[in-house]
């Protein structure tokens, strides 16, 4: 038994071991140990679940899908759809804007032997008498642009389409300019007739694909 100099009374150090610190590298070792492992299996789970979303596609990939299925498919544009009419539902005054006489009469009685109905027969009025250059301009109402229209400019070459403010559709001007010799032949009207009849849009008869 040892007692320290200068230590008396009812405390003393017995025995032969004295008390020691513990090192603490070994807990630090331990504590890094288990982070590692923590992140290890974490990459792990991970990488896991990135193989499963490719494999499957993921649930985005299948939202996506799904979404693509319900496109409603598409329809034509009331802005551009045509309903054109036939030559006999069509009433086309003729009008000569040169100073060649004779020309109106006989382009309308051509366009009568084509189908088309004869309306006014004469000289063209005053804003477009000597006034057109070209071949002609074909003239009708805003509604017959995509209606009467075109059906009437297959009839000549280059002639030019306009609209105004009457309110009659059906009726079309065609004013004949300095540089008319004749309408197109028949056989090539004809065809572009059938051509413009064609590319009518139509409107879709599939609601969509959901």
């Amino acid at each position: 038994m040892l007692t320290p100099p200068g230590m008396g009374g009812q405390y003393r150090i017995t025995g032969d071991k004295y008390p020691r610190m513990r090192r603490t590298h070994k807990r630090r070792r331990v504590v890094l140990a288990l982070i590692a492992s923590v992140a290890v299996l974490g990459l792990v789970g991970w990488g896991t679940v990135q193989l499963i979303g490719v494999f499957s596609g993921g649930d985005k990939a299948r939202a996506v899908g799904a979404a693509k299925k319900c496109t409603p498919a598409p329809s034509a544009s009331p802005t551009t759809a045509r309903t054109l009419l036939e030559p006999k539902q069509i009433t086309v005054n003729v009008l000569n804007a040169t100073t060649r006489s004779g020309l109106a009469k006989d382009t309308a009685d051509e366009l009568k032997k084509r189908g088309f109905r004869i309306g006014e027969v004469g000289n063209a009025t005053k804003e477009y008498d000597k006034k057109v250059a070209g071949t002609g301009v074909v003239l009708g109402a805003k509604d017959a642009a995509n209606a009467a229209l075109p059906v009437l400019g297959t009839q000549l070459t280059g002639a030019e389409l306009k609209t105004d403010s009457r309110g009659k559709p059906a009726e079309v001007d065609l004013i004949i300019g300095d540089e008319f010799k004749k309408l197109a032949e028949k056989r090539d009207a004809d065809k572009a007739l059938t051509t413009l009849a064609a590319a009518e849009p139509k409107p879709s008869r599939t609601p969509g694909n959901c």
